[in-house]
């Protein structure tokens, strides 16, 4: 399940020098991009963003504002796309709502088994005993 798309004008983009290898151009040219995404300020839906805020993802900052940064490609626009796809899966985890666990119990069969299983291997180590004469 997909959860709501976030809309552009809620993301703020700024593009920053990409670290690694890249020779001279990885000095000069700005290609990585830092997304910023104001949970509080958004249009989600309430129970959404009480999710995100939850989540214990190092990219939400205290405020909550999520960043992310992106810098796989070697171009801008792809390194926002990037940023943009990576926030809307962010998101859709969030809208996923868990199933409630309910509570079982062992089948009295399964208890059986089990005491079965332990009774047998206590007479092997039993068996091993130093037997006196």
């Amino acid at each position: 399940m997909a959860g709501p798309q976030v809309s552009l004008d809620e993301v703020s983009f700024s593009a920053i020098r990409a670290q690694g290898a890249g020779g001279q151009n990885v000095n000069k040219v700005s290609n990585a991009v830092h997304l910023r995404f104001d949970i509080h300020a958004s249009s989600l839906p309430e129970p959404i963003k009480l999710r995100l805020l939850a989540l214990p993802d190092a990219r939400i900052t205290a405020e909550g504002v999520v960043v992310i940064k992106a810098q796989e490609y070697r171009s801008l626009p792809q390194n926002q796309a990037d940023a943009l796809l990576r926030l809307q899966a962010l998101v859709d985890a969030a809208a996923h709502v868990p199933k409630k666990r309910k509570p079982t119990r062992p089948t009295r069969g399964s208890q059986q088994r089990r005491l079965q299983g332990k009774a047998v291997r206590a007479q092997v180590k039993a068996g091993r005993a130093r037997v006196d004469d």
